[in-house]
């Protein structure tokens, strides 16, 4: 049974009701009996425990804030937020499973999908009967997404989607996929592409140094007939999958400080109880200083998230806040699991403890949903009214 013990060193849970509380209990509680157990297993095996998926559905964990009409739990973002990080201090990996579910693949159905796509596809993508992936880095157009290759011309009562998408999260066991590729006109578009669609693919990707628990592959489309009415109807252009990954990097910032969290109470506990020259390693000034310094941070993006959930539910939060939490989440954490890591010496690099799992983990984080450094430019353009991108 797990330890842990989250910190909350400005008392936040003051400023949330019992009805979060019970939501982050319930969480905490799979978490602590279904995750943590075997997820260092799965890591050392980089093998991706489907048996999770399930718990996950019945928990709410997919679409938490789409309305139940669609099968979602009705949610707001405080609450999503809440269930992204009880999620990420377990593994990285298994939150972004969720994250691509709700935020890359419900989220656009519901957004801008017809009446027809919300009915045949939410409901089984909250049960976790249908699982999702969504397609829109390329190999060869990352950070600049609006260069992709990707395209689809038109074929009377069909459409033939040519492209390859690559570094992307249940990609191997997706039912379908969401996917932006351009229009004959050269516009972006989001199509459902399913399974079994003659020529489409989804190989594996391996040797992964980060992630391992987690399911990533690519999506290669090789003349593949779509019918039209798996076109997104809603929005055309590059407002389409962008407000997807607003979503998707919401629930990061709240996630990333989850595996801060893990990494900082794993690190806590060892100091109390690790004795070196006739005491505690927690009694000794440089100890303290690494501890304090990360209660510190993880106490300023604590608030910062909060305050973030606040916004998102008043519909005031604007992508360049969105990205500044993302990205100072997310280097909060990797300085956390580092200095946690010298903590414990030699038993921080073994499996024994989570530091490194999170550590390597977090070095996808960093990238994925807009780099770091990409998110400081959108912070940059957004403070002084000048692009740095081109």
């Amino acid at each position: 049974m797990s330890q842990y013990r989250s910190p909350d060193y400005y008392l936040l849970d003051e400023l949330i009701s019992e009805e979060y509380l019970l939501i982050r209990d319930s969480v905490r509680q799979w978490v602590n009996t279904q995750l943590s157990p075997i997820i260092e297993d799965y890591a050392q095996r980089a093998e991706f425990p489907r048996q999770l998926l399930p718990g996950m559905a019945e928990l709410g964990l997919f679409g938490p804030t789409i309305p139940e009409e669609y099968g979602g739990a009705g949610l707001d973002y405080l609450a999503y937020g809440i269930m992204m990080q009880e999620l990420e201090r377990g593994d990285s990996g298994i939150r972004s499973t969720a994250s691509v579910q709700g935020s890359l693949v419900m989220y656009p159905i519901y957004a801008f999908g017809s009446a027809e796509q919300k009915r045949n596809y939410l409901p089984k993508l909250a049960s976790g009967e249908l699982m999702g992936c969504f397609g829109l880095t390329e190999p060869d157009h990352g950070s600049n997404p609006s260069a992709m290759i990707s395209r689809f011309e038109d074929d009377g009562d069909h459409v033939v989607l040519n492209g390859t998408k690559m570094w992307i999260s249940n990609a191997p066991f997706a039912d379908i996929a969401v996917v932006w590729a351009k229009n004959p006109d050269g516009k972006v578009q989001g199509l459902i592409v399913e399974r079994g669609m003659e020529g489409f693919s989804t190989p594996e990707t391996h040797n992964k140094w980060s992630l391992r628990a987690s399911a990533t592959g690519e999506l290669v489309f090789d003349s593949v007939r779509v019918p039209k009415s798996h076109i997104l109807p809603g929005v055309a252009g590059m407002r389409g999958p962008l407000s997807c990954l607003n979503q998707a990097r919401y629930g990061i910032a709240w996630g990333a400080l989850g595996a801060a969290m893990d990494c900082y109470d794993t690190a806590l506990r060892y100091a109390r109880e690790r004795e070196q020259f006739g005491k505690p390693i927690g009694g000794f000034q440089l100890q303290q200083k690494k501890l304090a310094e990360m209660i510190t941070e993880i106490t300023k993006g604590q608030l910062l998230v909060w305050r973030l959930a606040t916004l998102k539910n008043e519909d005031r939060a604007t992508p360049a806040q969105i990205s500044m939490a993302k990205r100072n989440s997310v280097a909060t954490a990797l300085h956390v699991a580092r200095e946690a890591r010298q903590v414990l010496g030699a038993m921080g690099i073994t499996g024994e403890y989570p530091l490194m799992r999170h550590m390597m983990n977090l070095e996808s984080v960093v990238t994925y949903e807009g780099t770091h450094d990409i998110h400081l430019l959108i912070t940059g353009m957004d403070i002084t009214g000048i692009n740095a991108f081109s």
